[in-house]
């Protein structure tokens, strides 16, 4: 390999990890940005004296996780609710 092909490695490696290292940042911005807009909508729930509607099946997802059965708790959330993925796995946390 010549030292062109070295200087263009080393050069595609540098892009890479500069790009991988941006759009990561991005991620962590957005889901600081969107859990403080949730914690802005639960403090005007609360103030309304609102409650958020109950998740369907919620009975059963709780039982799940308490009986550590989380893989299946997301099933049922996401067949309830027609969450995603990461979604009905962020709220299961929540629950457990």
């Amino acid at each position: 390999m010549d030292v062109f092909g070295v200087v263009a490695l080393v050069g595609l490696v540098l892009l890479y990890f500069v790009i991988e290292s941006s759009s990561s940042r991005t991620r962590t911005e957005l889901t600081r940005r969107l859990h403080r807009l949730e914690d802005k909508v639960d403090l005007l729930l609360k103030h309304a004296g609102l409650e958020e509607p109950p998740v369907p099946r919620q009975d059963e997802v709780v039982a799940l996780v308490r009986a550590g059965k989380k893989i299946e708790a997301i099933k049922v959330y996401r067949e309830a609710t027609g969450a995603g993925l990461v979604e009905a796995k962020n709220a299961v946390e929540r629950l457990g």
